[in-house]
């Protein structure tokens, strides 16, 4: 058992513990208030938040043009399915090792080198692909250096907000991060979109090339001195399996993890579906797929707002969630207009962003800080494998068996996949009352 438990009434050192009001804040107020007042009024947390929404854009942004320049060279959406593996597998491959440079090393560094990295792989493709010349093979190699970047990247911010606001209001922070980047990673293939039917994909990619420098103006912005190190994080203690070993000793953490790889796998193949949508069953080109990633954008400004919202973020919430996002897919798929279609999007990208922010904090809160890298270095590139694997699937069905079918058997197996989990959370919640009833 880990030195730090996770956040329970048992252990206040984790809590939503307020603390002193803030300067101009009435004592009066209700403490939820104040916690949050606290939390948005720390200029580390508020810069990084804006880290987190503006790297997420452009990572995004940045999937998406080599998504659909993929289509474009090749009209080939098993070639699209292709690329999004690329731009996920490296993840899967490296991840565990990445948990634990992220647990050895000063996060904030971590995250200038990744940015710098990507700020010059982006603008190498908006040079290249506005001469008109880029061939396919330097498209397949910038995903698959994208993806090795993003492998250590993503743990990095998601364990780095513990440094900027400590403990006493970790669960707040957390959730309020986690929708952050979803809602970062939702609204960047919908300005990529745009950017693209508009002025084509060397614009997206120059964009993102901007954001990337923004990004780096933002990170060294951060103050270090008001930073809440971890000695236990910086020196990296215990090794690259023991992150294996605590995920295996929790059944009810290892199974909200396996729910993510799930859905990644079979939900979450948004630029394969959306472009063959685009392409195939509606026939409205480069302006539809920027129409319909706006219109998953705005579900999931939603599902931000009622993630928010939710004063937990439960196992119950986790599977319900799931179930929701597969259900709103298939029905997607049944859509017999384009205007209903779009409706359901809206809907799809409410719930991607209230299951993977529930998801991400839950497997936060209930890991030990000391080993968080490592954990979430398990979970990320489970839920991104997971989803590079689902774009190859999404692909395959797609030219296989049709647009149409393909969704509604991806979302099919989502609603299957949440109800397999949640039944064997139960009983593992029944196990261990019957176990402390002995």
């Amino acid at each position: 058992m880990s030195s730090h438990e996770p956040a329970t009434p048992e252990n206040p050192a984790l809590t939503d513990i307020p603390g002193p009001p803030a300067p101009g804040l009435p004592a009066t107020k209700p403490q939820a208030q104040s916690r949050w007042y606290q939390l948005l009024g720390s200029r580390n947390y508020r810069l990084f938040l804006l880290v987190q929404v503006t790297g997420g854009i452009g990572v995004s942004m940045q999937r998406l043009a080599q998504d659909w320049l993929i289509l474009q060279l090749t009209g080939s959406p098993a070639a699209v399915g292709l690329a999004v593996a690329l731009q996920f597998l490296p993840m899967l491959v490296v991840g565990p090792l990445s948990g634990l440079v992220v647990d050895m090393f000063p996060k904030r560094r971590i995250m200038l080198v990744c940015q710098v990295i990507a700020g010059a792989l982006a603008l190498t493709l908006a040079i290249w692909a506005g001469t008109g010349t880029i061939p396919v093979l330097a498209v397949y190699a910038s995903c698959v250096i994208l993806g090795l970047s993003s492998a250590i990247d993503s743990p990095t911010r998601q364990v780095f907000v513990n440094e900027v606001v400590g403990d006493a209001r970790l669960r707040q922070a957390i959730g309020l991060n986690n929708a952050i980047i979803q809602l970062g990673a939702m609204a960047g293939p919908a300005l990529g979109g745009v950017l693209i039917a508009l002025y084509g994909s060397a614009a997206a990619f120059a964009s993102n090339a901007a954001l990337c420098v923004l990004v780096l103006v933002l990170i060294l912005a951060i103050r270090t001195d008001q930073l809440h190190h971890s000695p236990a994080a910086v020196r990296g203690r215990g090794q690259v399996l023991a992150g294996f070993r605590y995920v295996r000793d929790r059944p009810r953490l290892l199974l909200i993890i396996l729910l993510a790889g799930l859905l990644g796998a079979f939900g979450m193949n948004g630029p394969v579906v959306l472009a063959a949508f685009a392409d195939q069953v509606w026939h409205n080109g480069a302006a539809g797929f920027g129409i319909f990633n706006t219109l998953s954008a705005c579900g999931a400004l939603a599902g931000a707002l009622v993630a928010a919202r939710l004063h937990s973020s439960g196992r119950k919430t986790i599977v319900v969630a799931a179930a929701l996002f597969g259900l709103s897919q298939l029905v997607a798929a049944l859509m017999p207009t384009v205007e209903s279609f779009m409706v359901l999007l809206v809907v799809v990208g409410m719930m991607t962003l209230v299951f993977l922010t529930a998801a991400a904090t839950t497997v936060q809160l209930e890991t030990g800080p000391e080993i968080r890298g490592r954990v979430m270095a398990l979970y990320l590139p489970l839920l991104m494998g997971g989803h590079a694997l689902g774009g190859l699937l999404a692909g395959w069905l797609t030219e296989a068996f049709g647009v149409r079918e393909g969704l509604v058997t991806t979302g099919a197996l989502g609603i299957l996949s949440a109800a397999a989990v949640g039944l064997l959370l139960w009983r593992n919640g029944q196990n261990a009352k019957i176990g402390q009833s002995k």
